[in-house]
Parts: structure tokens; C-alpha cells; sequence
């Protein structure tokens, strides 16, 4: 009797162990590293030189406006990414022939098969003087200015993560039983009515899903804000790249990585244990 469950544990401990051999030496030692990295000092030549202080820690408003930045277009990216990428998902899984739904989900994905740096490119042409803003003047709106502001960054941020949002929330919508709008419907709910009490609910975990994609990627995004940000428009990750590679400020940089490792440790505890378990109830209770 002990046998079988001893032996299924050994099979359980092998699947698992290279798995937890990757989590252990490329996330876990690194991460260790940063944060005893985060109480050293600057060496004199740069780089790290042992210490045991919290200078770096209480310096971090050093770098206030790349947090601001980020944590203000990075969630706001992420909803406007949401808001346009549901339709979307919405007409590939309940309105288009089955037959055609692979084949569009592939052209929404399409962009990821070419550089994201050249696809940043166009963009810089787009928004610049002779772009939008050309455009714009055309019909009499003089002075517009897109490109190195916030908003290219939104635009930029948008339309490169917008592929990330669709499939989680196609997926979502795909399994959507259509008994339960028809029920809806007979029970005299408006089609407003059925979106907002059926279909948006159990779309939810999708949408979810999506937005921890887009929202992760984006608070530690590098190229977005340094092209389409012209250096104007700081993340976190542009402030990083200037601690570790120019001022060579190790353990300051360091102290802001730790602290953007936090920021998204709280995230997703929120996400893990809001989200997903208000989501999961609300299913169960439609279904």
C-alpha cells in the first residue's frame, strides 16, 4: 500500500524537478544577487563595493518620475489595450465562421513576426512632423505634436501589446455558452443588459489574463519609451539601463529593481487572489 504512493511521488518529484532546477538558478539566485546588490555602495570606479545600507532604498525618489511614469501609462495602456482588443475577440469568437477563426486569430498575431524595434520605426515616421501631425495641418489643425510625448507612448504601447491581449480573451469568449444569452434574452434582459451581466462576466478571466500580460511587459519595457518617448518620457526600465550601463550606479540600480520586483509581487497577489477568485465565483454562479 505505501509503495504505489512513495513511487508516485518519485515520478512526481523528477517531472518536476528540472522545472524547479530553471526557477531556482535563473530566478531565484539572480534575484538573491539584486538584493544584496541593493544594500552595497557605488565603487569608486563604479559598479558594486560592499556595504550594509539603506541609502539606496531611501534615494528611490531619485527616480520618482520614472515610477510616476510608468505607473500611470503603463495600467492606463493596459485598459485602453483591453477596451480595443475586446470587440475584437468578440467578432472572431461568436460572430465569424469557425472555419475562418483560426486564420484571423493568426493575422492578429501577425505583427509579432517581425522586429519590434522596426515596427517602433514606422511608428517614429507615423507620428512625426511629416506623418499624423502633417496630416493634421492639412485641414487646420497647426502644432500638433505626437511623437516624444505620452501619447506616442500610448499609441506605441497599444499597438505592440494588442496581440497579447486578443487570444486570452478570445479564448475566453470562445467557451461562452450561447444558452445563457439566449436565457438572457427570454428572461427580457436588453442586449446592454445581457453584455454587462453574462457576456462581460464570463469573459472576465480572459480579460484579466490579457491585462497581467500586457501590464507585466510594460513596466519593465525599454524600447517603447526610449523611441517613441525620445528619451522624454522615462520607465523604469530606461532608468535602469542608465544605473547599471552608464552611471554604472550598481547597488542603486539594484535597490530600483527590487523595488519594481515588489510593485509587481503585489500586483500579482492582487491578481492571483482578487481577480481570479471574484471571476471563478462569478462563473460558477452564471454557469
Amino acid at each position: 500500500m505505501t509503495a504505489a504512493p512513495a513511487r508516485s511521488r518519485a515520478v512526481t518529484a523528477l517531472l518536476v524537478a528540472p522545472a524547479g532546477v530553471f526557477f531556482l538558478f535563473l530566478l531565484i539566485v539572480p534575484l538573491m544577487v539584486v538584493v544584496v546588490f541593493s544594500f552595497g555602495e557605488r565603487g569608486p570606479a563604479g559598479g558594486y563595493s560592499f556595504a550594509f545600507t539603506f541609502d539606496n532604498y531611501l534615494n528611490l525618489a531619485a527616480r520618482g518620475k520614472a515610477f510616476v511614469n510608468t505607473l500611470t501609462l503603463a495600467p492606463l495602456a493596459t485598459l485602453l489595450t483591453a477596451v480595443i482588443a475586446f470587440p475584437m475577440a468578440y467578432f472572431l469568437a461568436v460572430r465569424v465562421d469557425p472555419k475562418w477563426r483560426v486564420s484571423l486569430l493568426v493575422l492578429v498575431v501577425a505583427p509579432f513576426w517581425t522586429s519590434q524595434l522596426l515596427r517602433y520605426y514606422a511608428w517614429i515616421m507615423l507620428l512625426g512632423g511629416k506623418g499624423i501631425p502633417a496630416w493634421l495641418a492639412w485641414i487646420g489643425m497647426d502644432n500638433v505634436r505626437i511623437i516624444n510625448t505620452p501619447w506616442a507612448v500610448l499609441i506605441g504601447a497599444v499597438y505592440g501589446f494588442l496581440p497579447l491581449m486578443v487570444p486570452p480573451i478570445y479564448v475566453s469568449l470562445e467557451k461562452l455558452d450561447k444558452r445563457l444569452l439566449e436565457a438572457s434574452a427570454d428572461l427580457g434582459a436588453t442586449p446592454i443588459r445581457t453584455f454587462f451581466q453574462v457576456t462581460l462576466p464570463l469573459a472576465l478571466p480572459g480579460i484579466a489574463t490579457g491585462s497581467m500580460l500586457v501590464f507585466i511587459l510594460l513596466m519593465g519595457d525599454y524600447i517603447l519609451p526610449q523611441y517613441l518617448g525620445g528619451g522624454k518620457v522615462f520607465f523604469i526600465g530606461n532608468a535602469l539601463v542608465d544605473l547599471f550601463l552608464q552611471s554604472r550606479n550598481w547597488p542603486f540600480g539594484a535597490a530600483v529593481s527590487v523595488a519594481l520586483v515588489a510593485i509587481m509581487f503585489v500586483t500579482i497577489f492582487f491578481y492571483m487572489r482578487f481577480v481570479l477568485g471574484k471571476t471563478g465565483t462569478r462563473r460558477a454562479a452564471l454557469v
